[in-house]
């Protein structure tokens, strides 16, 4: 079962990858014409919604995974406090990103300017990014763990 659940982990893994191309996709909204903004749009608010399910099952199996460490491993719980937090914000946020993109492609079907909700849309894609790199640091480091 350990290893169903590693795998799965690593599937969530790969799927949270939204987070780390989210910020280069999205600067390129201001040079594209409308109809392919809205098509942009469309495609992250689908990548981001990936993004949040691949967030719940990484909490899932992660969960079992420290409950379940080999060896008896334990993981201190300033660690655990730390990568739980780190998971609500990048989840907070990834929810927040929502709604500008689906301004941006209402803006962009009728035509109008949605440079407001892009620039929003850039600033919480490269928070989101950050966050997913030091998530990804701390899930690496094995200095959290008690053996």
């Amino acid at each position: 079962m350990f290893t169903v659940m590693l795998f799965l982990h690593i599937v969530g893994a790969v799927g949270m990858g939204i987070y780390a191309i989210m910020p280069f996709v999205v600067g390129k909204f201001k040079q594209l014409s409308g109809a392919a903004q809205e098509g942009l749009a469309s495609g992250i608010i689908t990548g981001g919604r990936l993004g949040q399910y691949s967030l719940v099952l990484q909490l899932l199996t992660g969960g079992y995974l420290i409950s379940n460490a080999p060896g008896d491993a334990k993981y201190t719980v300033a660690w655990m406090v730390i990568v739980i937090v780190l998971f609500v914000i990048i989840g907070a946020l990834s929810g927040i990103v929502q709604a500008p993109l689906k301004r941006i492609a209402a803006a962009a079907a009728n035509g109008q300017s949605a440079s407001s909700d892009i620039s929003r849309v850039q600033v919480l894609s490269t928070i989101l990014f950050v966050l997913f790199l030091v998530i990804i640091w701390f899930m690496q480091d094995p200095a959290y763990r008690i053996d």
